[in-house]
Parts: structure tokens; sequence; C-alpha cells
């Protein structure tokens, strides 16, 4: 066959092709033979589930790694959620009464399967459901494991599966990746009953695979021209170089000072920092929080603003009692204070006074309240504090900034030690409360995908995380036997589902 990750096409006799591989499976398991008789990619899973101890026969298959609830929370959270209409669209033409659709994530979990209600019951018996885990590691070769591990569509078909129990199914997959980073996103995958295969399965999957990245990347595209739109003047104005670029380095935009093609955003190993490659010093702007940055080689005369000549002052947002330190002096915040320096930290562009007063009061704020309040911080800021539009100047140190550039760099242990109760919990003010609840939902969100049980560990451990069923839940299934957190993560689980199963 001239395609190796191709297991079977038209012209192969399925049951012929299943004997064959039935004995090179048994020959390999018996250590009588080895796999050099298979096509590469399969011997080359055969050979790392092996080398990885992964059972071939007897256990379950896939082990259950989320419960309904948690599953359900990252099928939503996830980018390929988005486009599930899109796929759906794509494969009806080969659905029938015996093919399973299936969308797994990056580490090969199940987030999403549907089909014909006999076909899921069949496969749900060798734990082929949402929550399971079917990396080579959790389930042996299978294609979404091994389009995973080998980053490239494949078909895997009868006795190709390490796992015995899996035998009587071919599953055909092909990788998504994301269009800004490159990183794999997860697996498109079509299941069936090996006597039931379609020898177009591979290649329906794959069209699928691609038609997706091309929505997703249509959809970057779009947000990419608002923000060249909002922000274009910004990046061409001025002699210096400077580009607008996204928050894994790629470049969105640059003025004709930096020639894009030789232009090189990336995130420093040390810091996880963005820098241009060859600028020894590299200023960077955040213009969208976990979207886009400003960046360009720091320069003698830029024309960037120049901050005041006094120290930076540093505001501490993120917890109940919020304050400045000015000149070395700390002083405590009143709330609308800290609700203002908030609403500005989470806007680099500046607000406007209507916009200001929008996020402190809803549709009821007065132009002339908010500009008193604003005078008012500025006695304690002085020049840090801009004019409409209403600002920080560069260099103010800030928590709440902090904890975005954690959370950017992937230092979830980091942020979630940092959140702590959150920002500004006694606010009520329309702009923090929307602010405050995407953070805790970014921190919450960057936690359970992370494979870190010490950053689970320092989210439940914190007021943002306490009464959280399906972070507990997850940690305690990842929690040591021996480990002294034990009893206090089963007696949280426990009390947590009691509360929410009493009644109202």
């Amino acid at each position: 066959m001239a395609n190796p990750w191709l297991a079977v096409d038209e012209r192969t006799p399925p049951q012929t092709r299943a004997r064959l591989l039935r004995r090179a499976w048994e020959g390999f398991v018996e250590g009588s033979e080895d796999s050099s008789g298979l096509r590469p990619p399969i011997a080359a899973s055969w050979d790392r589930c092996q080398d990885a101890g992964v059972a071939h026969d007897g256990a379950a298959v896939a082990p259950m790694i989320a419960d309904e609830d948690e599953t359900a929370a990252r099928w939503e959270a996830h980018p390929l959620q988005a486009v599930r209409p899109l796929i759906a669209e794509c494969l009806a033409p080969i659905m029938d009464d015996s093919h399973l659709v299936v969308v797994a994530d990056a580490r090969g979990m199940l987030l999403w399967v549907d089909g014909p209600p006999g076909v899921r019951r069949a496969a749900e018996a060798m734990n082929f459901a949402p929550g399971t885990l079917w990396s080579e590691s959790g389930a042996g070769t299978n294609a979404v494991g091994t389009a995973l591990a080998a980053d490239h569509a494949v078909q895997v078909f009868a006795a190709e599966h390490f796992h015995e129990q899996v035998q009587t199914w071919t599953c055909s997959a092909c990788p998504v990746h994301d269009p800004d980073s490159g990183a794999l996103l997860g697996v498109i995958d079509l299941t069936s009953r090996m006597s039931t295969v379609h020898p177009h399965a591979l290649s329906v999957a794959v069209a699928t695979a691609r038609a997706v990245e091309m929505q997703l990347r249509s959809a970057m595209q779009e947000a990419d021209a608002r923000l060249v739109e909002r922000l274009g003047v910004r990046v061409a104005g001025g002699r210096e170089p400077r580009a607008l670029v996204s928050a894994h380095g790629r470049v969105i935009a640059a003025n004709p000072a930096w020639r894009r093609a030789a232009l090189q955003v990336q995130r420093r190993p040390e810091d996880g920092r963005l820098a241009v490659v060859g600028a020894d010093v590299t200023e960077v702007e955040r213009v969208q929080h976990g979207g886009a940055f400003l960046v360009g080689p720091a320069r003698t005369g830029s024309t960037r603003p120049a901050a005041p000549d006094r120290s930076p002052p540093r505001l501490d947002l993120l917890g109940p009692e919020p304050v400045v330190v000015v000149d070395g002096a700390t002083l405590t915040l009143r709330r609308r204070q800290a609700e203002i320096l908030a609403l500005l930290v989470s806007s680099p562009d500046g607000l406007s006074v209507e916009r200001l007063g929008a996020g402190l009061y809803g549709d009821h704020a007065k132009a002339g309240t908010v500009r008193v309040e604003v005078s008012r911080l500025r006695k304690l800021l002085g020049p840090w504090l801009t004019s409409e539009p209403y600002g920080l100047a560069p260099g103010c140190a800030c928590d709440l900034r902090t904890l975005h550039d954690l959370l950017d760099a992937g230092a979830v242990r980091e942020a979630a030690e940092r959140h702590g109760v959150g920002l500004l919990p006694r606010s009520e003010a329309p702009g923090v409360v929307r602010v405050r609840d995407h953070l805790h939902a970014w921190v919450r969100e960057s936690v359970l995908q992370s494979d870190d049980l010490e950053a689970l560990w320092a989210w439940v451990d914190g007021s943002g995380g306490e009464d959280d069923l399906i972070a507990w839940s997850r940690f305690l299934r990842r929690l040591p036997t021996r480990d002294p957190r034990r009893p206090l993560a089963v007696a949280r689980v426990s009390g947590l589902r009691r509360h929410l199963a009493a009644p109202a």
C-alpha cells in the first residue's frame, strides 16, 4: 500500500487483512516475532507502547480522567467546540448507522462523541466515551493517540490496535493545529466496527480537519483585521521600528522600518517574555489581554512617551485591601480609587470619561462625578495618571498586570498562587465585576488544563478555588495514595457534593 498511514483501501478485503494482523500481533506480544512486517507508523507505535509498559489485554482500556461535569466544562472552553457545526457538516456524507464522530483534546482525552446510540453503547463497553484518555499511554495504539504521538493523520485497523479489546474496531484520526501558535489543539476521529470500515474514512477525517483549521485561521484573520483597524496608526506612526504581534509572537502588522519578512519575535526561555530576535532590549506593551502586543527595540530618542521623573508606583489590587506604594510610602486606597485603577490597568489604550464612568457606575454615570474621582486619585499618583483618555504612564507596576503576564507565559502555578481572593472582591462596579469574573475563569481554566498537580493545589488551597468541586475532584484523582493532603481532599470533595445535593 503506497500510503503507510492508510490501513484499508478499496482493494483490500478487510477480513483477510484482519487475520494477517492478528497473527502479527500475537507474535509481537508473545515476543516470538518483531513488528517489521507492519506499516511503519503502527510498528513505531507498538514499540512505544511496549517500551512504556502499556497493557495489551486484561484491564479495561483507557482510564477515566474527568467526570461528566469537568468534561463538559473542558469541551465548552475548547477552541474546537466553536466549530462543532462545521465538523458535523463535513462528516455528514460518511455518517450512517455505523460511525462515531469524535473530538479529543491535545492530551488525548475524549471531549465529544456522537453517533448512533447502539454504536455508542458498544464503544462505551471499552471506555470509548467522553472523559477517558485515549493517548497511546492510556489506551495503546489507536488513531486518536497515535495521531497525537506522530502529529500526523492515521488510520488504525483491527489488530493494529495494541489492546486486544479494541481490535474489533477501526478508527481514522487527523490532528488539528492552532493557526496562531501552531500547537496541537486535538484530533478529529471517525470510528466504526472493523466490519463496516469505510475506505474513504481517513481522507474524510483529513478534509474535515483542514476545513476546521481554515475556519480557525479565518476567524483569527478577522480578529487581526479588527486589531489593525484599531491600532494601525500606532504601528505605522513614528520612525522607530514597531510591530503588532500575537501572544505567541506571530507578526500581525509591522511598519516600514521593520520589514515583516525579516522580523522574528520569540518568547525568551528565561522568563517567557516576548523579545525581538537580534535586538538587545525590547519594549513590549500589551494592547489586548492575552491577545496582542506592540513590540519594538528600545532606542534613544524613541517617540514613546517618557515616564515621569519619579520612582514608579506599585499597585496591589488583588486582595481585599488594595494599596498603592508611591515614593516609598504605602497608602491604602479608597474603594472607588482602587476600582478606577483596576479598570485603567485592564485597558492599556486608556479610557474616555464615558467608558470609565460606565465601568464604575453602569448606565447612570455622570461625567462630572468621574472627573472628580480621577482628580482625587491624581493627588496620590501625580503625573503617573495621564489626562483623558485616562491611563497609567509606562513603568507602573501592578500585581494584576503581573498575573496576566504569568498566564500569558504559561506559569500556571505562580498565577494560581497570586490570584488569591481575586480582584477587589468587595467591588460591585460593573466593569470591575467583568474583569474579575474573566480573570477568575482564565486562572481556573488554565489550572484545569495544566498537568501540574501543584498548580491544582495552589488553586483549591486558595480562596478562588476552595469551593470548586471539579478542581477538588481532579486534585483528589491525581494525588498519590500516601500524600498527606489526601484525607483533606476526600473530606472536601464529600462536603461539596453533600452541599450541592442538599435541597435549596
